[in-house]
């Protein structure tokens, strides 16, 4: 399956039980059916049943565990009505897959519409603007370098600072608190965030 793939890139996602699991493989099928032409990477936790991890063998080229992160704070997570976020700080150990030269992260309740290869042209951090607060980066979408250096800046960063909502969003636009005004260039298109709730307003602009 390897050989197939341009070697050093690659799609990566993060499923910490079965949920977001399934997720995982409906993101890898709509990465296919638009024909990437990179690498599917899924990090798993514990909390992954066996039988599930053989469905995600079967369709990732790469299938790593790895330990959960949890970011405990419950005070911002309960202003953000999801306390399940904590664990989002798992996320982070995507820094660590250094056998790739450059990622793109997906969540794995993103969905793949075209073909989007074109994202690794990109630098780290290039991220598409919050539905919210459009001066933050949404972390659903980024691309990244995968470094054991920036991996372990951000752990030494979240120790110090924590997140200003408790999810690994509020982290990582602390520690790359220069996206909203240095490189124009790392502001991904408005497609990259699109969502349920925000589709019905921009319904013009996505038609174009």
């Amino acid at each position: 399956m390897h050989s197939i793939y341009f070697a050093g890139l690659a799609w990566v996602t993060l499923a910490t039980n079965d949920t977001y699991a399934l997720g995982a493989l409906v993101l890898a099928h709509s990465l296919k059916q638009v024909q990437t032409a990179h690498e599917l990477v899924v990090l798993i936790t514990p909390g992954v049943s066996q039988a599930m991890r053989g469905q995600l063998n079967a369709v990732f080229g790469t299938v790593e565990e790895v330990d959960v992160m949890d970011s405990k704070d419950a005070a911002n997570l309960a202003l953000l009505a999801r306390p399940d976020l904590g664990i989002t700080f798992t996320k982070l150990h995507c820094w660590r897959l250094t056998q790739f030269n450059k990622c793109i992260f997906l969540d794995a309740d993103t969905l793949v519409l075209q073909n989007c290869d074109e994202l690794f042209d990109r630098e780290e951090l290039s991220a598409a603007p919050d539905a919210g607060w459009p001066d933050c980066f949404n972390s659903g979408v980024f691309v990244f370098r995968p470094s054991n250096e920036t991996f372990n800046e951000l752990l030494k960063f979240a120790l110090e600072h924590g997140s200003f909502d408790g999810g690994d969003q509020g982290l990582l636009n602390m520690f790359f608190k220069d996206w909203a005004t240095k490189d124009i260039n790392k502001h991904l298109p408005f497609i990259y965030n699109l969502c349920s709730t925000a589709t019905y307003s921009y319904l013009p602009a996505f038609k174009l």
